[in-house]
């Protein structure tokens, strides 16, 4: 029963596999399991590792917000809690800025420290921001009489 359950999943060559096994060859499900690993293990993307973190790499034009979730979720992925090599995997991938001046000179510990300090520097960048953006205009000069 779950060899023919199995049997409608399959699509173009996983099919064409199926269908060239020779007639009575598959006696259980298990075996048909087996076999099916066996001819596509090769398919699969390998496990991350650890030192995959060094291959995230900031976007130019990327936001430091959008950087360090898309390095997060790559931390999650590899399952690695080795913080020296995060922090440095996270330094290197950064784009030159202000930022990543202030992670050279003062060295963070931890990726929580990072976030940390992300949400302060993109605080403090909005604030600037704002504050330029909210300055008055320059009086007009008065027009001299000639």
């Amino acid at each position: 029963m779950r060899c023919k359950l199995f049997m409608n999943t399959l699509i173009r060559m996983a099919m064409d596999w199926f269908i060239s096994l020779p007639d009575s060859h598959i006696t259980s499900f298990a075996q048909l399991s087996q076999l099916f690993r066996e001819q596509y293990i090769t398919n699969r993307a390998p496990p991350p590792v650890s030192y995959d973190l060094f291959y995230v790499k900031q976007y130019q034009g990327e936001t430091l917000k959008e950087y360090i979730n898309r390095f997060g979720a790559q931390v999650v992925k590899v399952g690695t809690t080795e913080e020296p090599m995060i922090v440095y995997a996270f330094r290197k991938g950064m784009c030159p800025g202000p930022f990543c001046e202030s992670i050279i000179r003062s060295r963070p510990r931890t990726f929580v420290e990072i976030r940390c300090r992300a949400v302060e520097h993109t605080a403090t960048e909005g604030e600037v921001c704002e504050k330029r953006t909210s300055v008055a205009p320059a009086r007009p000069r008065a027009q001299s009489r000639a």
